[in-house]
């Protein structure tokens, strides 16, 4: 249950709030089924026969008194987050108490002094009964906002040491192929070797020189891409054609790094490289709502290819799976003549 998702640094790490947001649907909906469920109990609890007008009127004041007290802590919330400690959950209970004493003071005054009858307990007992069943239901709630919020932190850390790995597993993958690249390129041409180290000290520094694991942006790892791309232009030559279809695509979507690289990387050692006369190498995107779609075309040798381990295509997928959630898909496999790798990646949420 994703009741209330974490916010996130400039840096992209996941901060547990110690607060809900009050301002979202699901702090107001548990609000609002509280108070019901409250006085719904309260009324069947009663000897007496059923008084449909006095329920009505009590559900029509639960259902504002939780209205009042959302937008109460949605409006302060900011300022209930500085207090140290587990003072931002003392403070809303103390405002919660404050509100429906101040709300039921002025709900029995109103009663009386227009004469509706609605209310038959004096006024200290009805402003005690709503405060005391305020203070007990607000601290249940409290405590189980309290208990979400610390699961939610420990999944997040979990979630956190899964990425790293993932990402410790691909940069030292990525680094030896590169080098590769580097070995064959100064014995056929030292001049084009010595251009390449100095692209691929720009490359690592882009790939390797983040040391947390929040989003980039597409535009970052498209920019990324065609520094790979260089780079082994230089050591297949015409033998490597690439086609770009990706002026839909919102450079701005944010998206972990390194996680299409290793899909490039894929098409061009195993789907031109062992080809004599290479082939072409598909990069198509477009927009798919709110999300996007990204497609990865290589072509299939001929004959069997070396088999890999499939390492990056199983690093991409779980990362998506952390990232994106079960709405993403990473689809691969064979279409013919071509093999195709496409990424489905929803928006993300607000």
């Amino acid at each position: 249950m994703r009741a209330f998702p974490p916010n996130r640094s400039p840096r992209g790490r996941a901060e547990h709030s110690p607060l809900p947001d009050f301002c979202q649907l699901p702090a107001l909906f548990a609000l609002f089924i509280v108070g019901a469920l409250t006085v719904t109990v309260m009324w069947l609890a009663r000897d007496n026969q059923r008084d449909w007008p006095a329920y009505s009127v009590s559900m029509l004041f639960v259902t504002w008194l939780a209205l009042v007290v959302a937008v109460t802590l949605c409006k302060l919330r900011h300022l209930l987050q500085r207090l140290p400690g587990h003072l931002p959950y003392v403070g809303v209970w103390l405002l919660i108490v404050l509100i429906v004493l101040t709300a039921s003071a002025l709900a029995r005054w109103l009663d009386g002094s227009l004469q509706m009858q609605l209310i038959g307990s004096s006024m200290m007992v009805f402003v005690r009964d709503n405060v005391v069943i305020a203070a007990l239901l607000g601290a249940a709630m409290l405590r189980y906002f309290y208990v979400l919020a610390q699961w939610q932190a420990r999944l997040a850390a979990v979630t956190r040491a899964q990425v790293e790995a993932l990402q410790a597993r691909i940069r030292p993958h990525f680094l030896f192929n590169s080098m590769n690249t580097v070995a064959a390129l100064i014995r056929v041409d030292p001049a084009a070797a010595e251009r390449t180290v100095e692209d691929l000290s720009e490359l690592f520094r882009a790939a390797l020189g983040q040391h947390d694991i929040g989003d980039g942006t597409l535009g970052e790892e498209l920019a990324l891409i065609e520094r790979y791309l260089a780079i082994e232009q230089l050591r297949l030559g015409t033998r490597l054609r690439i086609r770009r279809e990706l002026d839909e695509l919102p450079a701005d979507f944010p998206l972990p790094r390194l996680l299409l690289q290793p899909l490039v990387e894929n098409a061009v050692r195993h789907g031109i490289q062992p080809l004599r006369g290479g082939g072409e190498v598909s990069l198509l995107g477009w927009r798919d709502g709110d999300g996007i779609r990204i497609e990865i075309v290589n072509p299939l040798p001929t004959a069997p290819a070396t088999p890999g381990n499939g390492h990056g295509l199983d690093n991409v997928r779980q990362r998506v799976a952390y990232r994106y959630g079960p709405l993403a898909k990473v689809q691969a496999g064979a279409q013919g003549d071509r093999f195709v790798v496409l990424l489905q990646l929803p928006g993300a949420k607000a």
